[in-house]
């Protein structure tokens, strides 16, 4: 279903359901004696959700071999540099002396569950009520604890959330690690910016934010209906065609650079060579030329 300025969700469809599958990756990717991830909780909240093609690729009962992009190494490989890339960022920033995270649309992200966060450190949680219930009870349900102090705010970003994030504690006076992990990308350009804006206004001399480095003006006009094809063969029903917003925007380093912040990127070919790994040889493997990660300092 095509995106409305208004639409709503749920873990298993649309843009939910985006955040389910990143959820599946990691769940898959710390399975086994040679698991490249550490994430307990991401397969029990996957199975909550109860989408059948979700919990297929946790039991490994989806053929995948044969897709050079798609197949369980490339993905573990791909989640893994993801996962890492926000995961050292968190700490980096929190080691130095900043006690406020805040994770955007936090989805299914058990950050505050599983990393150990110095002690003082508030993770703020920012998405759509009704996710932020469900991951909630299902964890309270397994008996696990935040390592951390969290503090959740349910609302949707295309509300009012500076208000609400300030109510539940936030200190826009002290420095902020930010991150917008794969977030933007479902924003329209107008809200990508407006995210920003309130962001930029939110933060501290010495706040950081880290999100993905891509330029969709940059990006095969069918990158989406391809890759879309052929995850449906494997059996999603996701139509990131129908999801993603394209069009002229500004890139969140053109942006960020522009409103006083330093930006250094990393693009996707050195991000997986950081950890022996290499971009799979496939026209789908990246948004376009030198995307990547990027991490914005505002001094």
């Amino acid at each position: 279903m095509a995106r409305t300025e208004n639409d709503t969700w749920d873990l298993a469809s649309s843009v939910g359901a985006t955040a389910t599958a990143v959820a599946a990756q990691r769940a898959i990717a710390s399975k086994g004696p040679d698991a490249l991830l550490n994430d307990p909780f991401a397969d029990p909240l996957v199975r909550a959700v109860g989408s059948d093609i979700f919990i297929k690729l946790l039991d490994n009962e989806v053929d995948r071999s044969n897709d050079p992009l798609l197949n369980r190494q490339a993905v573990n490989e791909q989640i893994t540099v993801r996962t890492r890339y926000f995961d050292d960022f968190f700490m980096q920033a929190t080691e130095s002396g900043i006690q406020q995270a805040v994770i955007l649309a936090s989805g299914l992200d058990t950050r505050a569950y599983r990393l150990p966060w110095p002690t003082g450190t508030v993770v703020y949680e920012i998405d759509q009520p009704e996710v932020i219930e469900f991951k909630t009870r299902v964890l309270a349900g397994l008996g696990a604890d935040p390592t951390t102090q969290r503090r959740t705010v349910a609302i949707d970003l295309r509300d009012d959330w500076p208000a609400a994030l300030v109510e539940a504690g936030f200190d826009a006076n002290e420095p902020t690690a930010w991150s917008a992990e794969g977030l933007l990308v479902y924003l329209p350009p107008e809200a990508q910016d407006r995210l920003f804006d309130n962001v930029v206004a939110l933060s501290a001399p010495g706040s950081r934010i880290a999100t993905e480095h891509m330029d969709v003006r940059n990006v095969p006009s069918d990158w989406a209906q391809k890759l879309t094809a052929r995850s449906q063969r494997l059996g999603s029903n996701i139509n990131l065609a129908e999801l993603f917003y394209t069009g002229d925007r500004n890139t969140a380093a053109e942006y960020l650079a522009a409103h006083g912040w330093q930006v250094d990127i990393r693009t996707t070919d050195q991000a997986f060579a950081a950890h022996g790994f290499e971009v799979p040889n496939d026209e789908l493997a990246s948004f376009g030329e030198d995307s990547g990660y990027l991490t914005a300092t505002l001094k």
